[in-house]
């Protein structure tokens, strides 16, 4: 099979539109392998729809070399094509000084060629200097090509493309003019994730429009062309391979409020002997299942909604109390606290509002609050649903959960902000609720023991 990573100088280079397009145009002849680097939910979304393949998640922050190397080739199993979208820019990481966390560490732990997407708006010659310092900053990153992004017109494209061409030995295989049509479209898809705008006529319409318009402007055969061939060994083992038969039912929520999850995770929880039972706590009644997990994703947006479902919030509080495991990420733990506090101006709303959510947690949810994007690192106790662990993850939220002074908190953070004063992980009985994402491979110990927990509660 072949392979190639796509990455952009900066974020908003426009990578993540021009990955979409040629994923899709590729999909069309070819099963192809999607890949996403860095701990992201919303690309990801757009890349599975269009491959109609899970796309998986590698971040060298979590997850060390042999997880990022069992998760590629589990992924790639009987794909043609694997093709890689990068985070931010190149060489963006955890750190200032180290490439952990970066698109260049997956490219090298992968031995993967690069495509460098640059915003050539209103340079042409220092193009090429852009492009030659991310040759020279790190020589063992394989940089094999350039597409060009925002455009203005054919000089512009010629004086670019021949600088580039010239001074870094590379080929321009693409010039995308800066076009209203294209920023119309990636504005209105904005950030939402792709299963809830699916099905929306003018949603579709307009990430076909993104792959048309790329697609008239990316030369897919000379893409191709720079591609690598893979190989794999089919005797090597990976983290996914033993697969007992089912013993127990884990209920994952799934629907238009909550669909944070790595694709990885249902395949672990196979090897844990668990079957997955999607449910929606917008429009369904809770399944009965020995255990649940309820992902993150935005119930802030459909607060109306959940707390209408009174039958959902009612059995999730009573499943609870009675021991029954529950798993909870962000939105998962915002919808397991008392109420949801949207304040006056969220959206333009001109009052401030409540909503019931499940009450398994005391205190509240309130939002908008300070933005918090960062790594997670830290350590479980051995009395939490997830047992003693430690953990890399990451934590992305603009909500404040208040719990009471008592609350217990089964994870200390060494790095991130968690719940309060570096605490996360809120634990009611065998309920945890946590600001924190686990990738589930990085953290299949902590599955594993929440699984057995399931199994084995009295």
């Amino acid at each position: 099979m072949k392979a190639i990573l796509i990455t952009g100088d900066r974020s908003g280079s426009g990578k993540t539109s021009i990955t979409l397009a040629l994923s899709a145009l590729l999909a069309r002849e070819q099963r192809v392998q999607t890949f996403k680097v860095g701990m992201d939910y919303i690309d990801p979304s757009y890349l599975a729809a269009v491959s109609r393949r899970p796309c998986r998640n590698l971040d060298s922050f979590a997850l060390d070399n042999g997880q990022i190397q069992d998760i590629f080739h589990f992924g790639c199993n009987g794909a043609d094509i694997a093709l890689v979208e990068g985070v931010r820019g190149l060489y963006e990481g955890a750190e200032a000084l180290t490439d952990t966390g970066s698109t260049a560490a997956i490219a090298k732990q992968l031995d993967l060629p690069v495509v460098l997407v640059i915003s050539a708006q209103s340079i042409t010659r220092s193009a090429a200097a852009m492009v030659k310092g991310f040759q020279a900053f790190d020589p063992s990153v394989h940089i094999v090509g350039v597409i060009l992004n925002n455009i203005k017109g054919g000089s512009h494209k010629a004086k670019a493309v021949a600088a580039i061409e010239h001074y870094c030995g590379i080929p321009v295989i693409g010039a995308i003019p800066r076009m209203e049509e294209m920023q119309l479209a990636m504005r209105h898809l904005g950030l939402v994730p792709y299963r809830e705008g699916s099905g929306n006529g003018d949603f579709d319409a307009r990430i076909g429009t993104i792959t048309t318009l790329i697609g008239q402007y990316v030369d897919l055969d000379r893409f191709k062309a720079l591609m690598k061939d893979v190989s794999f060994s089919t005797t090597t083992p990976t983290v996914f391979d033993d697969i007992p038969v089912p013993d127990l039912k884990i209920g994952v929520a799934m629907d238009e409020a909550f669909n944070f999850y790595y694709a990885d995770l249902f395949d672990i929880l196979k090897t844990c002997g668990a079957k997955t039972i999607p449910f929606s706590p917008v429009h369904d009644r809770l399944p009965e299942a020995d255990g649940y997990i309820i992902g993150g994703g935005y119930p802030e947006l459909f607060t109306r909604e959940l707390e209408a479902n009174d039958r959902m919030r009612e059995a999730v509080l009573e499943v609870s109390r009675n021991g029954t495991p529950i798993y909870a990420e962000c939105g998962g733990l915002m919808y397991l606290t008392g109420r949801m506090t949207l304040k006056k101006g969220w959206q333009g709303s001109d009052e401030e509002h409540s909503s019931d959510m499940c009450g398994v947690f005391g205190g509240e949810t309130r939002m908008p609050a300070r933005r918090v994007v960062s790594y997670v690192e830290g350590t479980s106790s051995p009395d939490s649903p997830v047992g003693s662990a430690r953990f890399r993850g990451h934590e992305f939220h603009y909500s404040e959960v208040v719990l009471p002074e008592e609350t217990r908190f089964a994870y200390t953070l060494s790095r991130g902000v968690g719940i309060r004063d570096n605490r996360d992980g809120a634990v009611v009985g065998n309920t945890l609720g946590s600001y924190t994402h686990l990738h589930p491979v990085a953290s299949t110990g902590m599955f594993r023991h929440f699984t057995d927990l399931c199994r084995n509660r009295v």
